[in-house]
């Protein structure tokens, strides 16, 4: 399995230089992965300073709570990044504005409580292949191009 850290580093095994098949991704080199993972940085480092903490204490009760399903965190978790995509300038592709909005989310839920780390990186790595998947295609596509 390959894995995209966030400083734009990956770890996992290469196979002829290049990237094993991830579940949403095409062999691409790592020039690629580095260009994506810094501009997706830069926009999360100005959504950091956006995102209330409200609604990251919010979620955290989620995540807490043992009695919701993966199903339903992943649906709460969606409705955040959507309701905060909306307040996004619409320059943006709103797209790229959720993805990179879920990644922030989930940095902040895991600084805020450290225990709910694996919890909330599943539930984001299902959001995202969920409701991003063709996004990210296309995002990789036009970088290697």
């Amino acid at each position: 399995e390959v894995e995209l850290q966030t400083d734009g580093n990956r770890s996992g095994h290469l196979q002829n230089g290049e990237l094993g098949e991830c579940s949403f991704l095409h062999p691409v080199n790592e020039e690629v992965i580095r260009i994506i993972a810094a501009q997706l940085a830069e926009i999360g480092d100005q959504f950091d300073k956006e995102i209330k903490a409200r609604v990251v204490n919010d979620l955290v009760q989620h995540f807490l709570n043992e009695n919701l399903s993966g199903e339903e965190i992943t649906r709460r978790m969606s409705e955040a990044v959507e309701g905060l995509a909306r307040a996004i300038p619409s320059d943006m592709e709103r797209e790229k504005a959720m993805l990179v909005l879920a990644m922030v989310l989930t940095k902040k839920i895991a600084n805020t409580m450290p225990s709910l780390l694996q919890r909330v990186f599943r539930t984001t790595v299902n959001y995202i292949s969920q409701q991003l998947h063709n996004y990210i295609a296309r995002m990789v596509s036009a970088v290697k191009q």
